[in-house]
């Protein structure tokens, strides 16, 4: 196994008045286009992999890279499928080229699919959670390569939720899944870069294989800040604040109580048509490429309104909030069917939903995660590429473009 992490060139001084521009990988081609000369390349790519406002497909192909294929995770190669919905494989219509989907029966690249190929480039913008599918496409595609004998190359991005770790452990004997297929906590604080060094560093990979690996690293980026992407990493993650809401909303994915899929503030809302309290109310309703058939489609939903909480409240917070859980438990009037099968994979564990039916409060939930965090805390510091959270700083908003 060889793994290649190339340094920092640039890191944002301490006392810096403002923060630097950051560079992500794909945009610091003088780093890994000489990896690529003469060799043919397949991209993992989606509507994301931007360079410089320019898809990394079409900027590979005009810097004459000879990409012969593309891979496709969940929301397909433009980002506007919604979330579980099958992607089939076809054909890209600027390019010709084939676009092979990672998503629904076939989500690792078979031998046949990366035959002639000498290097995958992998370019997506994670956001730090866990059931957030995009790592768990990645592994795959490290693990198909690794079979192969294909080199992989990670283009690094940051993580718009790297500034905090939290939430329960994936125990992998119980919950491990698409949407978590690893022993990190909920919100692991790592970049999509970091976690492939930890997933090939752990041998995580079937079989305890591990794939030749290099990552591309940002420059101007900390795990002591914010970071807005310039373009929004799925059709229901559309700005930074259901980004960063996500880790605590995303739960709620495995009961009955709709997060405003269907509306005009996905991920920044919830609530049911039973919900007690009166002051906000919403109604989802079917929208093309975002959401077809979402949770209480065409019901007047009640629930609580989180628009207005600003990115400082999560910078001091750093915590996924179980308060809002606990708070929709509570009311719902019918708590025996408020958790569904998918909410254990969602957790990581059957632990947290035995927790609230026992009626554990959010503080004595959150100390129960303490020495597994501790522990995977000691396990992060080995992968990271860029300073820590736990440094003196001055967390602050830093946006890509």
């Amino acid at each position: 196994m060889c793994v290649i992490s190339l340094l920092l060139l640039h890191l944002m001084p301490a006392n810096a008045q403002r923060p630097m521009r950051i560079a992500v990988g794909a945009e610091r081609t003088e780093l890994y286009l000489p990896m690529l000369r003469g060799g043919t390349v397949a991209v993992v790519a989606n509507h994301t992999s931007q360079v410089h406002g320019t898809h990394l497909l079409d900027t590979l192909l005009a810097l004459g890279v000879d990409v012969i294929k593309v891979f496709c995770p969940e929301h397909g190669f433009r980002g506007d499928v919604e979330a579980g919905k099958y992607i089939q494989s076809q054909t890209d219509s600027k390019t010709g080229l084939p676009l092979v989907s990672l998503y629904g029966k076939n989500k690792k690249p078979s031998g046949e699919s990366l035959g002639g190929i000498d290097y995958v480039l992998i370019d997506l913008q994670d956001v730090g959670v866990r059931y957030y599918t995009y790592t768990s496409t990645m592994h795959y595609v490290m693990e198909a390569c690794a079979e192969q004998g294909v080199a992989v190359i990670v283009l690094d991005r940051p993580n718009p939720n790297g500034f905090y770790i939290d939430g329960p452990m994936l125990d992998t004997a119980t919950s491990r899944s698409f949407v978590g297929m690893h022993p990190v906590p909920l919100v692991h604080g790592l970049t999509i870069g970091e976690y492939a060094q930890m997933i090939n560093g752990e041998h995580w990979l079937k079989g305890g294989v591990q794939c030749r690996l290099t990552v591309i690293p940002c420059s101007g980026y900390t795990h002591q800040q914010t970071y807005e992407p310039p373009v929004g990493p799925s059709p229901n993650l559309p700005n930074l604040r259901s980004i960063l809401l996500y880790p605590s909303l995303g739960l709620f994915e495995g009961t009955p109580v709709s997060v405003g899929r269907g509306t005009d503030w996905p991920f920044q809302i919830f609530g049911y048509p039973e919900f007690p309290i009166r002051g906000f109310h919403f109604t989802p309703e079917e929208r093309p490429r975002a959401s077809v058939n979402p949770p209480h489609k065409d019901e007047l939903c009640f629930g609580i309104d989180l628009r207005d909480y600003s990115t400082a409240y999560f910078e001091d917070a750093r915590a996924v909030n179980l308060d809002w859980l606990l708070l929709a438990y509570s009311a719902y009037p019918n708590p025996p069917a408020f958790f569904n099968r998918f909410f254990r994979n969602l957790a990581g564990t059957p632990t947290l939903q035995q927790q609230i039916e026992r009626g554990l409060s959010a503080d004595e939930i959150r100390q129960s995660w303490q020495p597994a965090l501790a522990k995977f805390k000691m396990l992060r510091a080995k992968y990271l590429l860029y300073p820590d959270f736990d440094q003196p700083h001055n967390c602050q908003a830093n946006h890509g473009d």
